[in-house]
């Protein structure tokens, strides 16, 4: 199976996460909400799969680009 980065789009704090390892997920799905500049930018999932790394904490400051979770691909 294929793995999957997905990175944060925004430079911000994570805010709340709303997944954990071995959660299977789907397209469309709210992985964690970042906070930048006041507002909620919610990270979410591009494809059908199985969280099998979470690479941040709440609280944790990320950058554009920052891998936060890593998808198994389904």
């Amino acid at each position: 199976m294929a793995t999957e980065n997905i990175e944060s789009e925004v430079t911000g704090t994570v805010w709340k996460i709303e997944c954990k390892v071995g959660d299977e997920v789907v397209d469309g799905d709210t992985l964690m909400i970042l906070e930048s500049m006041k507002m909620e930018i919610p990270v979410i999932c591009p494809e059908d799969g199985t969280i099998t790394e979470i690479k941040v904490q709440e609280e944790d400051p990320v950058a554009e680009g920052d891998t936060v979770v890593v998808l198994e691909v389904q």
